[in-house]
């Protein structure tokens, strides 16, 4: 259940090795400083969960909103809603139908290699990826393909799609090691969006059934 919210960064393989090398090191670079300037973005998502065994797809879609230094709010809206908060302290999933929250710790969500930790900023792409550039993405922007130097059964590949005008992630698709897809796709990003502490704060409302990570070993939010 939880894997269902579970999902950056690559380069255009048409230079000389050499000179592919300094683009992606460039690129890679404007992306981190993107990051780490900013002190907010939001953002409308839409997300494909592709299953490898069922070959059943799920289109998500709602909205998400990012603070510095790692805040997410990240709240489905169809087809169920659902409720993703990492906050200062924990992390919360929630799912109102349910009326059900799982709390995590956020060493725990934003350690590993998750759609989140690339949302955040938190992947360091030079550091954590060999990177090449694909020789096809839409216009003004550049895509990416992710290899990790150490591969985790959560990533084994990834691509990313980036703005060249912002630096900013527009598309990120994630394949595990089972080959089951997690594609987001970011519309009407605006940056320095103003935000409140409340937006990062959740407590589960009366009634709903609180389940503690340590009793969910191995399941994460993607």
């Amino acid at each position: 259940m939880i894997a269902r919210i579970t999902a950056l960064l690559a380069l255009l393989l048409l230079a000389a090795p050499g000179a592919q090398a300094a683009d992606v090191a460039a690129l890679t670079a404007k992306i981190q400083k993107q990051y780490q300037s900013m002190s907010s973005f939001s953002a409308d998502f839409s997300q494909r969960l592709q299953n490898a065994t069922s070959k059943e797809t799920e289109i998500r879609t709602g909205k998400l909103v990012f603070a510095q230094p790692a805040l997410i709010r990240w709240e489905t809206l169809a087809p169920e809603k659902e409720l993703l908060v990492v906050g200062k302290d924990a992390v919360w999933n929630a799912f109102p139908e349910e009326k059900s929250a799982y709390r995590y710790s956020v060493e725990e969500v934003l350690g590993s290699k998750t759609m989140l930790r690339f949302l955040s900023g938190k992947a360091r792409l030079s550091e954590d990826f060999h990177i090449q550039q694909e020789p096809e993405a839409p216009a003004g922007q550049v895509k990416l393909r992710l290899v990790p130097r150490e591969a985790e059964p959560g990533l084994v590949l990834a691509y990313a799609w980036v703005d060249e005008r912002t630096n900013m992630l527009t598309r990120i698709s994630i394949e595990d090691f089972y080959g089951n897809i997690n594609d987001l796709t970011l519309a009407n990003v605006t940056l320095n969006t103003k935000t409140s502490p409340e937006q990062f704060q959740y407590t589960p409302p009366a009634g709903y059934s609180i389940f503690d990570n340590e009793a969910l070993q191995g399941k994460k939010p993607q």
